[in-house]
């Protein structure tokens, strides 16, 4: 009985001695992470942070397809820089092609799903605010210090007269001495403390509760997009027979879509994009208000979330008031002002009127149109113009519109999705200088070599132009500067608008070219495919460039 009591002791020792080496271990560290993610957080360029997140997302989502089986394996001739560009073009939610759409099976499509979503501003908005929350944090060390300076006033004694008999308070004063000259600055100075810890308190606990509204938006526009697009799927059976004569299944192309269109990416699982739903003006109503909410609509719908959920959530009604009167003093991108949010929102509709009453001037009875009724290419041209401010879904073979709307299409997708022409003093400049309130530091030799974005895309389309070239020579109809420019600039603005590529338009006819359903790049030359992968990961951080080419004066 004995030797087991023993045997008992030497075994919770045994796990007393395990579990402290343990509990060491896992200190140690949980502090060496903390330590590595304050050191990369806070001093590396945000930049640099998230060009690393998107090509490492980009790489992990074509490892993904590369791994998995297509839908039809005989007909799928695809190279690994074809898949990596479909990779980046979903990260990026840029949409551009060099596949066909139809070739990917479903769990390829759920990976492409997956990269859209993890790649759409408002989710690496809401993850930015969960990793900067931190930084807002207010040190423990406050309410210490407080409770001294507390002490020090009720006793109104000097410095020798306080008690060190406690280990904290003794702790506490080795770092920080007070040396009061009278009650009366020991109470300013107390009040300063409090004023500061409990103002840096609010700060945090506001931010916590911004990436809370940012979630839960998040899923609820989702899950309601999602729930209507299935909605009308199974009430109108026109819509349900194009999935079923595809072989799409309704469930992933209802999550696909609804995702592929809140985070503006543009994809869509069919070959024809939006075409082959033209004539179902209900579907077209739903996705509307789904590439406005995630865009340029986002910051109004931000506040107006804030508002909601502060008045829902009694306890959080000071965080929702602190956020929308101090937009500016939070530094987050997507929170404006309410008098910006509105200019914003005028602007947006502004610039869908001029584009949606020149289309319809222009392309009311083009060959686009053609087979639709008035209504239905009502709902189709605004559905088109509202696509070209930044997702680039489509219902129109964007190569049979004119000219002039192609070019209205470039100013279009050029401008950023947070764009006003409204100039309005006190109103705050949400740029990159702002980004979580910190303005971005460069050296004054780097920024005089920063271009701005119109450089940059001028000396792309010059780079694209020397690599293609020759097929600029020998098929002009196709290979044409437009055409380029048009592809450059939708890669740029993460649109996907594109002409794509046309056997018929060939001068010197080729038997064995046939017509696919992918982008104009899929044509180009890999050195080519590889300057628009580049200009996908510019234009997805171009927010970190928008102040660029100051060294240039133009007089």
């Amino acid at each position: 009985m004995s030797s087991l009591s023993y045997l008992g002791e030497k075994l919770q020792h045994l796990f007393s001695s395990i579990f402290l080496y343990v509990s060491c271990l896992c200190g140690s560290t949980c502090f060496l992470i903390s330590s590595l993610y304050r050191s990369i957080l806070f001093k590396v360029n945000k930049f640099f942070i998230q060009l690393f997140y998107f090509i490492f997302i980009s790489i992990f989502g074509f490892l993904i397809l590369r791994n998995l089986n297509p839908r039809h394996s005989e007909d799928f001739t695809s190279t690994n820089l074809d898949l990596f560009f479909t990779s980046v073009s979903s990260a990026t939610i840029s949409s551009m092609s060099t596949l066909e759409m139809e070739v990917f099976s479903n769990s390829q499509l759920i990976v492409i799903t997956f990269l859209m979503f993890i790649g759409g501003e408002v989710f690496i908005s809401m993850i930015e605010l969960y990793l900067i929350r931190p930084k807002f944090k207010p040190w423990r060390k406050n309410s210490k210090i407080e409770s001294i300076l507390s002490s020090n006033n009720s006793t109104t004694s000097s410095p020798r007269n306080s008690n060190f008999n406690n280990d904290d308070d003794y702790n506490i004063e080795l770092d920080i001495v007070v040396l009061p000259d009278s009650p009366k600055s020991i109470k300013s100075d107390k009040d300063k403390d409090d004023f500061t810890s409990s103002d840096n308190n609010l700060k945090y606990q506001s931010i916590k509760f911004l990436g809370v509204v940012t979630l839960v938006y998040l899923l609820v526009i989702n899950i309601v997009g999602m729930s209507l697009v299935l909605m009308y799927l199974a009430f109108v059976s026109s819509a349900k027979d194009v999935l079923i004569n595809k072989g799409l299944n309704t469930y992933i192309f209802t999550i696909f879509t609804t995702i592929s269109s809140f985070v503006s990416c543009g994809f869509v699982p069919t070959n024809e994009n939006m075409m082959v739903f033209s004539k179902n003006s209900g579907l077209l109503w739903i996705l509307i208000p789904l590439l406005l909410v995630g865009n340029a609509l986002y910051p109004m719908c931000l506040r107006f979330s804030i508002r909601l959920m502060g008045k829902l959530f009694v306890s959080k009604k000071r965080e929702a008031k602190y956020l929308l009167k101090n937009s500016r003093e939070i530094g987050h991108l997507h929170l404006f002002s309410r008098q910006h949010s509105r200019l914003l929102v005028v602007t947006m509709f502004g610039f869908i009127l001029v584009q949606f009453i020149l289309f319809c001037a222009l392309e009311w009875n083009s060959n686009g149109l053609n087979g639709l009724n008035s209504y239905q290419r009502f709902v189709g041209s605004l559905f088109q113009v509202v696509n070209a401010r930044h997702t680039g879904e489509t219902i129109v073979d964007i190569s049979t519109l004119s000219p002039p709307i192609l070019v209205m299409f470039i100013v279009m997708m050029y401008l950023p999705p947070y764009t006003s022409f409204i100039p309005v003093k006190g109103v705050e400049e949400n740029t990159e200088e702002y980004l979580f309130g910190e303005k971005q530091k460069r050296g004054k030799v780097v920024e005089n070599f920063i271009f701005s974005q119109l450089c940059y895309l001028s000396l792309f389309i010059v780079l694209i132009c020397i690599t293609e070239r020759k097929k600029m020579k020998d098929d002009p109809l196709n290979f044409n500067v437009l055409n380029i420019t048009l592809e450059v600039i939708s890669a740029y603005g993460n649109v996907g608008f594109t002409t794509g590529y046309s056997c018929d338009r060939m001068i010197n006819g080729d038997q064995s070219c046939k017509n696919k359903w992918y982008g104009f790049v899929g044509k180009w030359s890999d050195e080519g495919k590889i300057i628009i992968i580049i200009i996908m990961f510019f234009g997805r951080l171009k927010k970190f460039n928008m102040q660029g080419g100051k060294a240039w004066k133009l007089l």
